[in-house]
């Protein structure tokens, strides 16, 4: 069993960074694929990053491509989102979501996260 807890959240002006933090409960952490979502209001869920196991893969959304960064610290049981540029677009609740050896092919889905966190709101002013 992994727990998530989300943490960073904010206001912020457009141009501006924030980065988004979740902790990790459990020992099994450091195997599992890790991925950021977010969901604006009235719309679905999106995928928007994912790390694997060792860090040594990673894979964005192409709306944040080039301006966010996932990564990932199994000494810490934590896994970092790092915002820049932010847009007003990027206005959203940010889930931490955790799966067991998720295929690289399938990490955008969110069928495929065991475990997710309560959510962290993120939103940028114009």
């Amino acid at each position: 069993q992994v727990q998530l807890v989300e943490s960073g959240g904010g206001l912020v002006q457009t141009g501006g960074s924030l980065r988004l933090s979740c902790a990790a409960s459990g020992r099994t952490f450091s195997r599992y694929t890790m991925g950021w979502f977010r969901q604006a209001p009235g719309k679905e869920r999106e995928f928007v990053a994912a790390i694997g196991w060792s860090s040594g893969n990673t894979y964005y959304a192409d709306s944040v491509k080039g301006r966010f960064t996932i990564s990932r610290d199994n000494a810490k049981n934590t896994v970092y989102l790092q915002m820049t540029s932010l847009k007003p677009e990027d206005t959203a609740v940010y889930y931490c979501a955790g799966g067991d050896r998720i295929l690289v092919g399938l990490w955008m889905l969110r069928s495929e996260y065991d475990y997710w966190g309560q959510g962290t709101q993120v939103t940028v002013s114009s």
